[in-house]
């Protein structure tokens, strides 16, 4: 097992996200008891993205999110993808043959390290990708979306997490650190690339953390939960 302080690095979480790249889907929809998609949904539907307008969907992954994202869009809508796993990037690239009428860019590049223009958002979107940072990246984070949205600009961002209520939290972080890396090792041949999964919601516990990180800054915010809190978010306005 990889050290805890290396689990925040950029190329372990590379490698980890390439590894996991062919059965994300699945696990991830398993791991949220099927619910990954309806949070999904409604974390883009949350802020209700008009036509015309340009939207980030930060640590895309496979553009899992798209079909919600482009659900209202025409010829002006644009739409930036963008990831620093190559596999998943790979993936992302097979997706977009879906969607070839719209204006879809998709970016291999570290959040932290981007090619986007200041202030040329008008709607940031991300989901599942808070729990692989610390604090200090949150923070980051934060500043990044804060510059990259115009104002007025809206973002919205979701994990899992884990549930306040005890009986609820013992049966689903076992669930997580038991019976997911097992399911990782028919997928995989490896239960230990799965197991990353329950010890990063672990960690993250919760959107409290980047709430009150995000609400140091110049935006409207609001806490989210979903299923008694086995998932979590915010969602708000630069200001």
């Amino acid at each position: 097992m990889q050290e805890l302080s290396k689990i925040y690095e950029a190329k372990y979480i590379q490698k980890l996200f390439d590894q996991m790249s062919h059965s994300y889907s699945i696990m991830n929809y398993i791991a949220s008891f099927g619910f990954s998609e309806r949070w999904r949904k409604k974390c883009v539907m949350d802020i209700k993205i008009d036509s015309g307008k340009t939207v980030i969907d930060l640590m895309t992954g496979m553009g899992e999110c798209w079909k919600y994202i482009l659900k209202n869009s025409n010829k002006d809508s644009k739409l930036i993808g963008l990831d620093f796993s190559d596999e998943m990037i790979n993936r992302a690239k097979k997706n977009k043959k879906k969607y070839h009428q719209s204006k879809i860019t998709i970016l291999k590049e570290n959040v932290f390290e981007n090619s986007i223009s200041k202030e040329s958002a008008d709607f940031v979107i991300s989901v599942f990708g808070l729990k692989t940072f610390n604090t200090e990246q949150l923070e980051k984070l934060a500043i990044e979306i804060h510059r990259i949205l115009k104002q007025s600009g809206q973002f919205s961002l979701i994990d899992v997490s884990v549930p306040k209520n005890k009986i609820l939290k013992h049966f689903y972080m076992f669930y997580l650190k038991k019976i997911i890396p097992f399911l990782g090792k028919i997928f995989l041949g490896s239960p230990e690339t799965y197991k990353m999964l329950g010890i990063y919601t672990e960690k993250f516990d919760n959107s409290e953390t980047a709430y009150h990180i995000f609400n140091r800054l110049e935006f409207e915010i609001e806490y989210v939960e979903y299923f008694y809190g086995c998932a979590s978010g915010i969602k708000g306005r630069k200001i």
